[in-house]
């Protein structure tokens, strides 16, 4: 054999092992772009500060074509692990090989994914988790729930939903991480079209206070990064990011922090505690993150806590059991006004808590929605929520719900051509709609429309979304994802998604459980529907966010 047939033999298997590689390494589809004429943006959770939950910006979806002919799955994202984080829509997004509508995942693994929400091409996905750890799991909350803790199934790490500064494309978030019996939360701020982080990203969370509360040591309350859960949505006013936490189970000592951090810098700004000289008051809301309104200023429900000093529930020093209208003052937030019920001892004394519902300002007026486990529904002006009065409330009006309801559940607003609407869904209750009259600043009650469509169970009630055109007649459309059956507290459970007509609620438009094709998978835990741009994004405990629009 010559030295040159040698030669040949040796450059055609060359060829063949190259050939045989190529076809068997994977490769990402080439994923075509999908025209869309919307650009709308869901930059935070439930669409804006107001937190209503609605959309009123949505030109492709009616009452006539989201039904089972009509709408349906598309397609899905997938992720590495559960989703109780809200997706977030970036519209007209420069990224990729020209201007997108970026649909923005985040993951209990503390990853975060950008995917095309009108094709699902992957932009790009990076993780969180702190160099050489890991994310917290259940199982290392060890007090919580008795030691038997079932509130998160697994990892417990990016939870809260983030938040999406426009004019710098950066996204806010916190992830959590642990070594050993170390526990850490850090809040990042990263370009949302590549995600690197920005200057001064991330910063881990530290805090404490003056108090003499629950934990405290020589008169100093220290933030825990493992008791607090960080459950809450965050919120972005005026330059500022605020984070807030809960606990993991009335896990001990705990209590409410909201803390401040300077967009820019990520410098800490505001250091607030709910209970300093007290114990508990969470803030979680069902994951709906805090009010805020034009001036700039919160508004929060706090939980079980300890309410008022010495005796006195007037006292501010220890808000638990109570709604909070609050604004900056130096390095920490002061009280403008706040609504503690009359029977709080009540609520304290069987867990019964205030803030349990996520709770919202009604569009374009000066009233609160919220809602305690015991049923009532407290409509608050903002800017008089009331105080406390023993033996009476003095508020705009209570509506109290004729079944017993935990009220663990996200409500929605809607303002269509001839009226507007309150909409709660509670666990084992039905669907509510309540009509506002800008007359007496009331909901007329006598009005009021009742679902007959079978709920949610057990202890967790629906999260609501709502979308339109405005008020134009035909477009508005009530969303609400729920656990299709049995438990979803302490349980993984199947989800469903439904739409029905926003001015009448008796009409149910489109289910996902109709048919085989359209079914989600294992529900996500509050967390609502995102509607943008044609399309509903449905986050999922089983690894994904399904997309529905119009088929074809």
């Amino acid at each position: 054999m010559t030295r040159k047939t040698v030669f040949a033999i040796i450059i055609i298997l060359c060829a063949v092992a190259c050939k045989k590689k190529t076809a068997t390494t994977p490769k990402t589809p080439d994923i075509p772009d999908v025209p869309n004429d919307q650009h709308i943006s869901v930059f935070t959770q439930h669409n804006n500060n107001t937190r209503a939950g609605w959309n009123n910006q949505e030109t492709k979806l009616t009452t006539s074509n989201v039904n089972s002919q009509h709408f349906g799955k598309l397609f899905s994202l997938g992720v590495d692990d559960q989703v109780y984080a809200q997706p977030l829509i970036f519209g007209n997004l420069p990224i990729g090989s020209g201007n997108h509508n970026v649909c923005l995942i985040a993951t209990v693994n503390n990853s975060v994914y950008a995917y095309d929400g009108d094709s699902g091409k992957l932009y790009w996905t990076k993780n969180y988790t702190e160099s050489g750890m890991r994310p917290p799991r259940a199982a290392d909350m060890t007090g919580a729930c008795g030691g038997n803790y079932n509130n998160f199934t697994d990892k417990i790490g990016i939870v809260g939903t983030p938040v999406i500064d426009s004019a710098t494309r950066t996204m806010y978030f916190v992830a959590r991480s642990c070594l050993g019996a170390s526990f850490f939360q850090y809040l990042h701020a990263i370009d949302v079209t590549n995600g690197n982080e920005r200057a001064g990203s991330p910063v881990k969370i530290t805090a404490t206070c003056p108090g003499t509360g629950d934990g405290s040591v020589n008169g100093v309350l220290t933030f825990d990064g493992q008791k607090q859960n960080q459950r809450q949505a965050l919120t972005l006013v005026n330059g500022i990011v605020y984070v807030t936490f809960s606990s993991h189970c009335d896990w001990g000592p705990y209590h409410g922090w909201i803390l401040g951090y300077n967009m820019t810098t990520l410098q800490q700004q505001i250091v607030y505690n709910d209970t300093p000289n007290g114990y508990n008051g969470g803030i979680w809301e069902s994951g709906q993150g805090m009010a805020a309104d034009a001036q700039g200023n919160l508004f929060v429900v706090v939980g079980n806590g300890s309410v008022g000093a010495n005796g006195d529930p007037t006292a501010p020093i220890n808000r638990g059991e109570s709604a909070l209208n609050l604004s900056p003052s130096g390095s920490t937030l002061a009280i403008n006004c706040y609504f503690t019920p009359s029977n709080y001892q009540t609520l304290e004394d069987n867990d019964l808590d205030y803030g349990t519902m996520g709770s919202f300002l009604i569009p374009n007026s000066n009233y609160y929605f919220t809602s305690c486990k015991d049923g009532n529904i407290y409509l608050l002006n903002k800017n008089n929520m009331g105080g406390f009065t023993a033996g009476s409330n003095q508020v705009q009006q209570i509506i109290t719900l004729s079944s017993y309801s935990n009220m663990h559940c996200q409500p929605s607003y809607y303002i269509g051509a001839s009226q507007e609407f309150a909409y709660i869904w509670p666990e084992n209750d039905q669907l509510h709609a309540f009509p506002f009259d800008r007359g007496s600043n009331t909901f007329t009650i006598s009005n009021e429309t009742v679902s007959s469509a079978n709920g949610p169970t057990g202890q967790h009630g629906a999260m609501l979304s709502v979308s339109s055109n405005g008020s134009a007649a035909g477009t508005g459309i009530l969303w609400a994802s729920y656990p299709a059956s049995g438990d979803a507290e302490s349980t993984t459970a199947p989800g469903v998604l439904r739409a029905f007509d926003a001015g009448d609620i008796t009409k149910e438009l489109w289910n996902n459980r109709g048919t085989s094709t359209d079914n989600a998978g294992l529900y996500a835990k509050f967390c609502p529907p995102t509607i943008a741009n044609g399309h509903v994004y449905l986050a999922t405990f089983s690894d994904k966010v399904v997309v529905y629009g119009i088929k074809n």
